[in-house]
């Protein structure tokens, strides 16, 4: 098992948006080089459809997760997270634009 390090992140000084679980890297990483999260959403099924589907089963997953790991208890904090910009990037890595919430309406 390799587990290495995404060089496409960078530090940058942004005033207010700032995040307290940059802990959160290794984990990712860990994460997709045993794919853990992958195989367990596999087992999941998310039997909603049209506009209440709006992330896979493996992004959910990895918000309930990571957010664990990160020290909080449950999904309350979903909202919140959902504007975090490291909790963005490891949970699903995709560009979101600030402001917008990945996970925002999860609970």
């Amino acid at each position: 098992m390799r587990v290495g390090f995404d060089r496409a992140i960078k530090l940058k000084f942004h005033g207010a948006t700032i995040s307290l679980d940059a802990g959160l890297f290794p984990y990712r990483n860990l994460d997709e080089a045993a794919q853990l999260t992958e195989s367990g959403a596999a087992e999941l099924f998310d039997f909603r459809t049209g506009s209440n589907v709006q992330h896979g089963m493996t992004a959910l997953l990895r918000q309930s997760v990571y957010s664990r790991l990160a020290g909080y208890e449950d999904v309350n904090d979903a909202e919140r997270l959902s504007v975090d910009p490291v909790m963005r990037h490891e949970v699903d890595r995709r560009a979101v634009e600030p402001g917008e919430g990945l996970m925002g309406n999860v609970g």
